[in-house]
């Protein structure tokens, strides 16, 4: 008897060791079986997949070109004053990655706000949707878009992770 003892606890050794490293993996299969305690990824809250030409072949009366920053476009129609004014108050917000961004208002009789450029359609596109923001990155390409209805809150979280991943 007394030679049973120390092989018992020998396998209770092999047996702990073999549960202590099978255990995550056996949790992780069960996380991704089940889809239980899976963090979720970041998504935009605008949307991706845009039908709209790069800002340069705009048809603008002032000519867009690429710059290093990225440019938030207001489509103002015809009166946007409250939109302006969220989208300049979410410019300020971000702080000292404000100058990485410039705003763009495209119509509307509004005063020019600090920051803002504004300009003029030459003639209204078939893809031109009144208070539209569409968010273009530095070479001019469209990222994301916008409709009125969109939270400036939710614009600002998206422009923010694009900062993020994009640190340059």
């Amino acid at each position: 008897m007394h030679h049973r003892r120390p092989v018992r606890y020998a396998r209770l050794k092999v047996v702990l060791l073999f549960a202590i490293f099978a255990a995550p993996i056996v949790t992780a299969w069960g996380m991704v079986t089940w889809n239980v305690g899976i963090p979720q990824g970041h998504t935009a809250h605008g949307k991706v997949t845009i039908d709209v030409p790069p800002l340069e072949d705009w048809p603008l009366m002032a000519s867009i070109t690429a710059s290093e920053q990225w440019t938030l476009v207001l489509d103002c129609g015809a009166n946007c004053v409250q939109q302006q004014d969220e989208l300049w108050r979410l410019h300020r917000a971000l702080g000292r990655e404000a100058t990485r961004l410039k705003r763009l208002r495209v119509g509307g009789d509004d005063a020019t706000l600090p920051g803002e450029t504004v300009t003029v359609w030459q003639s209204v596109p078939s893809w031109s949707i009144a208070h539209s923001v569409w968010l273009f990155d530095p070479m001019g390409r469209p990222a994301l878009a916008f409709t009125q209805e969109a939270a400036t809150a939710e614009i600002l979280d998206d422009i923010r992770h694009l900062f993020k991943v994009n640190p340059i």
